[in-house]
């Protein structure tokens, strides 16, 4: 049984706060932000407060916090209350090192992309340049902030709407979709650190079905509490459609693969081989094969 410490953030200080949250909800994505002022000066900062959340019409939105010494405003929040308009840039790792630099609070006029030696492309349809090294960049219009509060720490979300999408060729696959693998992603994590999305960190899982999967509560309870199956192993056969048919099973109990195991006399190593043989095959992606070698362990008697 898990035991819990639990925390109530009117209680702490907003620093153990704001440790405790940025810690906990990661990895998160960022976002890098080219904006500019009336004036013409140019701002680019990162923000790890920040997602997609809507596909039509396209909406990100980010949130430039208070600082948490004295209250100010991050100069992109004042960018784009008075020029609204956006340039949000997704890195990789190799320019997280440049980002990272940039998020120097350096004076207001100084231009980030010269501190850190990033390139500036002129935009198509926004003021604000984006990023060269930047293997994707979203023009945007911002629609409106929101602030959330007015102390240290309070976010400011800014909900921009996406004009115009750049992506370099070598992320994408012939057919014109996002090639995840190929991409060096970083996200932030809490304190200073981050993670880098290699390749072999990548998993798949099948969404769930066009019919409604079975779920968890109608596999037989010597399914639900396996001592061998996990959590993940029981998600996956409750996304099937239907349970295995008695003859399916029968015809299972016949197979050359189950016969050695079924004639151990000791049956809770019958029901623990046949199970670890169904976790064998989810890992292979059978998961009805799997299903079904493990309706003939819940017969066993």
């Amino acid at each position: 049984m898990n035991t819990y410490t639990t925390l109530d953030p009117s209680q702490l200080d907003p620093k153990t706060v704001h440790q405790h949250l940025l810690s906990a909800v990661v990895p998160r994505p960022i976002c890098f932000a080219s904006t500019i002022d009336a004036k013409g000066n140019i701002n680019l900062s990162p923000f790890s407060f920040f997602n997609v959340f809507s596909s039509n019409p396209p909406i990100l939105i980010f949130s430039p916090s208070r600082s948490g010494r004295d209250n100010s405003l991050k100069h992109t929040l004042t960018n784009v209350m008075e020029v609204d308009e956006v340039v949000i840039n997704i890195i990789d790792h190799p320019m997280v090192e440049q980002m990272s630099l940039s998020s120097t609070p350096y004076k207001k006029g100084v231009n980030e992309f010269v501190k850190s030696g990033l390139t500036p492309l002129q935009s198509t349809r926004v003021i604000p340049p984006r990023v060269g090294e930047a293997p994707i960049a979203f023009e945007c219009k911002v629609q409106k902030t929101i602030p959330l509060g007015e102390n240290p720490g309070a976010g400011n979300l800014v909900i921009a709407e996406v004009l115009l999408m750049h992506f370099q060729d070598r992320c994408l696959n012939s057919d014109g979709t996002l090639a995840i693998q190929k991409i060096n992603w970083v996200a932030r994590m809490g304190g200073s650190w981050y993670a880098q999305i290699r390749p072999e960190a990548l998993f798949q899982i099948p969404k769930p079905n066009s019919n409604i999967g079975i779920g968890v509560d109608q596999l037989p309870q010597s399914v639900q509490n396996s001592i061998v199956l996990t959590g993940n192993n029981l998600g996956r056969l409750g996304n099937l459609d239907r349970l295995p048919t008695q003859a399916e099973i029968n015809q299972m109990k016949q197979s050359d693969r189950l016969s050695p195991i079924l004639s151990n006399p000791k049956i809770s190593d019958r029901i623990n081989q046949l199970h670890q043989i169904a976790q064998q095959e989810l890992a292979q992606k059978k998961d009805f094969e799997a299903l079904t070698i493990l309706l003939v362990s819940d017969q066993i008697d």
